[in-house]
């Protein structure tokens, strides 16, 4: 066993108790410091990365270059080694952060893909459901990503007691437990209540600490599952590259944009830390617009 094994494991200890970070990004930190362990062990036959210098810690990333992972990747790998050195650096095991040289790699701006309107309208089209219990929750999980915006893993969690059909609002958890309140259209209500209805008639019993989103033997729905229904539908009737719960959420962002939704209000609703994250969105909103300008001003 490598002799930094044990700093890596109080790291994710960290992460998980303490930053209250997801599943999903503890086990991407543990994997790429396990990977930069394995590095330094074979190309340079350091035992323990907690104490190795920017030397190392370059010939990392060049080597992962070279591999040709792409920028964002190997920038969440720099990342991952920023943390880790700086958990270190506050816990007294080093005196100098090896990463204060590293610089990340540039990125090519890429725009978030989104869903066209009139493709949209047919996915939320109940003909194209079936009536029995995996229609009606496959429609609900399209629905549900596309008018609330969560993400996949807020919709995972979900449980009957976060959702208010008396005051139209559901209650998410999202990064860092931040809760936030997202409120529920007309359109999603009416759904919502025949959905209910649904589950009622097909387990039975509803219990409030049931989870929302199920498979037909109401077990609780897996990332998986919700990634085969939204591909799905999605081939359907969508023309993107991308298939995934995630871009039903920048769908959801843009088309509020692109009706002259508040940037902040947007900001809220997505449950971001900070304006910049959101702001994305707008160039969607930006291209619409100078299309529009093209075309209909006589100066374009």
């Amino acid at each position: 066993m490598h002799e930094s094994h044990y700093m890596i494991a109080s790291f994710i200890n960290f992460l998980t108790y303490e930053k209250r970070a997801s599943q999903h990004t503890v086990l991407a930190y543990q994997k790429d410091l396990e990977q930069f362990e394995e590095f330094c062990a074979q190309s340079f036959d350091a035992k323990d990365i907690s104490f190795v210098g920017h030397a190392e810690l370059r010939a990392w990333i060049v080597d992962l270059v070279e591999q040709e992972l792409s920028p964002s990747t190997v920038n969440r790998k720099i990342a991952t080694l920023r943390s880790f050195y700086k958990f270190l650096l506050r816990s007294g095991e080093i005196s100098k952060d090896p990463t204060y040289k590293l610089r990340i790699l540039k990125t090519p701006k890429r725009l978030p893909e989104f869903v066209q309107e009139e493709s949209i309208e047919k996915i939320m089209d109940q003909d194209i459901y079936t009536p029995d219990f995996d229609g009606q929750r496959d429609r609900m999980v399209m629905e549900f990503l596309y008018l609330t915006g969560v993400r996949l893993s807020e919709l995972l969690s979900l449980r009957w007691r976060d959702i208010n059909l008396i005051e139209d609002h559901v209650k998410v958890l999202g990064k860092r437990k931040k809760e936030r309140i997202i409120p529920i259209t007309n359109g999603l209500k009416k759904n919502l209540i025949s959905y209910k209805k649904i589950f009622e008639e097909t387990f039975h019993f509803l219990d409030e600490s049931d989870y929302f989103i199920v498979t037909n033997t109401k077990e609780p729905a897996y990332p998986m599952k919700i990634y085969r229904i939204v591909r799905h539908y999605l081939d359907l009737f969508a023309q993107t590259s991308k298939r995934s719960p995630h871009l039903l959420r920048h769908t959801f962002a843009t088309h509020l944009l692109n009706k002259g939704a508040d940037l902040n209000a947007v900001k809220d609703l997505l449950g971001h830390a900070n304006l910049a994250a959101t702001q994305v969105y707008t160039h969607n909103s930006m291209e619409k617009l100078k299309a529009v300008f093209d075309q209909a001003h006589p100066k374009a």
